[in-house]
């Protein structure tokens, strides 16, 4: 058995961090088309000392280019990249009116324009709203203060950016938040699923061992019969275990390099699992003076692990009809091969199960249908459904999709 890890990544904080890239850029070349084609209200060039717009300008081309790197995740965002980033925004919005007199008189964009957005964007996206509400503050003032006689507008616009910071940065933060409560429920999930695997493994072998050795035991009597009383005991026990809880370990981590949530587990191959094979040649040893098998006149082809997995759940039944019906008990199998599933069923002329036995069962740690069965089926994306009247015989219908999904593990028996 060879082993792989399975490596899921998870992040809907990644995306924005690419739109964030991607917006710092289109802005920085808006900014530098504004100031070299704008022109003020009056028709002047919009500059008089075009020589401090153009610095600022070709410094922000050079800095946004540069820094493309540090914007494309929360780890490469740090602390002192975010102080000089918001300090060149900061600069430039006080710059503006010594490049335009007319700027503090006019509701004109200053020279960074709406590129100061994307720094307090990044902000939001690192540290979620509390630092939006710190970036945004300084930007609000610094806004203020350019305009030397703020208009209603100028107010209204530093609300606005500092409304819309803090919502984008609550989002992130519930983003966060939903991300590992998603990851917590996937290793829960998939422990749960190796579980069942192992408990099924154990109900096949160990538990079918004792469970045998006790019935030998207490027939032979002697020293054979406190054998037997011993290995009962034992079984009960590991009937015990694995009814409360025999959970391996999976591994959830945070990559502290993008912001994303990896769940790795490992996870048992075989080569050659997923090769397809006649299910009636797994069925057919089933047959004899006291079972009947009745197939189609074509192969039944299933992938390698689900034909195994059904022939193996079709062994668990007939163990119940051999246990729990009696060795005098007739059992009959029908394969039936439809268009998108095959289904099998397994009848058997015992007494029946009375009402309520299953559960009761379970609860006592017989796993028997409840892993060997339907564990089964369901991680084919089958059903398996119990059909028992008393004095009436039992019947469980397998159905199986022609392209299940297979959760690779083995299963055991008995009701």
């Amino acid at each position: 058995m060879a082993k792989r890890e399975q490596v899921v990544r998870m992040s809907v904080e990644q995306p924005l961090w690419r739109a964030l890239t991607g917006y710092r850029v289109l802005t920085m070349g808006y900014a530098v088309l504004l100031a070299a084609f704008g022109h003020d209200d009056f028709g002047r060039e919009k500059f008089e000392r075009p020589w401090v717009a153009f610095t600022f300008l070709g410094f922000l081309f050079v800095w946004t280019l540069a820094t493309l790197p540090k914007v494309r995740s929360a780890a490469a965002c740090t602390k002192r990249f975010l102080g000089a980033d918001l300090a060149v925004a900061l600069t430039g919005i006080l710059l503006t009116p010594l490049a335009d007199v007319h700027s503090q008189t006019f509701d004109g964009p200053t020279l960074p324009s709406i590129w100061t957005a994307g720094s307090v964007l990044a902000f939001a996206l690192k540290g979620g709203w509390r630092w939006a509400a710190f970036a945004s503050t300084f930007v609000g003032v610094a806004n203020i203060i350019q305009r030397g006689d703020p208009s209603r507008d100028t107010y209204h616009n530093v609300l606005l950016v500092w409304v819309a910071s803090i919502a984008i940065g609550y989002v992130v933060e519930v983003a966060r938040a939903s991300e590992r409560t998603l990851a917590r429920a996937l290793e829960i999930e998939a422990a749960t699923r190796e579980r069942e695997r192992l408990a099924r493994d154990i109900h096949d072998s160990v538990l079918q061992v004792l469970a045998m050795v006790q019935r030998r035991g207490t027939a032979i009597g002697g020293e054979a019969a406190e054998l037997g009383r011993m290995a009962g005991e034992q079984e009960v026990a590991l009937r015990t275990l694995v009814s409360s809880g025999l959970v391996p370990p999976t591994r959830v981590s945070e990559d502290a390099a993008d912001g994303a949530v990896v769940r790795r587990v490992d996870v048992e191959e075989s080569p050659g699992d997923e090769a397809a094979c006649d299910l009636r040649a797994l069925l057919a040893p089933h047959a004899g003076s006291r079972t009947s098998f009745a197939e189609p006149g074509a192969p039944v082809v299933l992938p390698g692990g689900a034909a195994r997995e059904l022939a193996a759940a079709v062994s668990a039944a007939l163990d119940n009809v051999r246990v729990h019906a009696g060795a005098e008990a007739q059992a009959w199998i029908l394969v039936e091969d439809e268009p998108d599933e095959v289904i099998v069923t397994v009848r058997d002329d015992g007494p029946g199960i009375p009402e309520g036995r299953l559960a009761q069962a379970e609860g006592e740690g017989r796993m028997g249908v409840a892993l060997s069965i339907r564990g089964r089926l369901r991680d084919l994306g089958g059903t398996a459904e119990v059909i028992s009247v008393p004095g009436q015989g039992t019947e469980v219908e397998l159905k199986v999709p022609k392209a299940p999904k297979v959760s690779r593990g083995k299963a055991g028996s008995a009701r």
